[in-house]
């Protein structure tokens, strides 16, 4: 999509702090980190949310959780362990509407998240 902001950070028009990268999935530095790790990952598909996922394109999210492992490895945080989070829809926190996922680590996280 056009004005879509993750669209146009995979396609290299806006600058990111790259993590990870391969055909199905991008990862990078969030901007605003929760946490001493803060990586969004995000389908290369553009899917806006949770809400819009298929049988047809679920598949993206097994491509996502192996990234994610691969991910926490580089990172140091795989051990210690590590949060993924998707927020769906406005009341869910969902401020891009472009499906991805945080991950957070670093430190030791509290329950519940607020």
């Amino acid at each position: 999509m056009m004005d879509c902001l993750f669209c146009k950070i995979i396609a290299g028009e806006i600058p990111s702090t790259k993590v990870y990268e391969n055909d199905k999935v991008y990862a990078f530095r969030d901007i605003n980190p929760e946490a001493p790790v803060h990586v969004l990952i995000v389908p290369k598909e553009h899917i806006a949310s949770a809400n819009e996922l298929t049988a047809e394109n679920a598949g993206v999210i097994a491509d996502v959780f192996l990234a994610a492992k691969e991910i926490a490895a580089r990172e140091g945080i795989a051990e210690g362990g590590y949060r993924i989070v998707n927020n769906c829809g406005a009341d869910g926190g969902q401020t891009v509407g472009h499906l991805h996922f945080h991950m957070l680590g670093g430190r030791s996280l509290a329950w519940p998240p607020g």
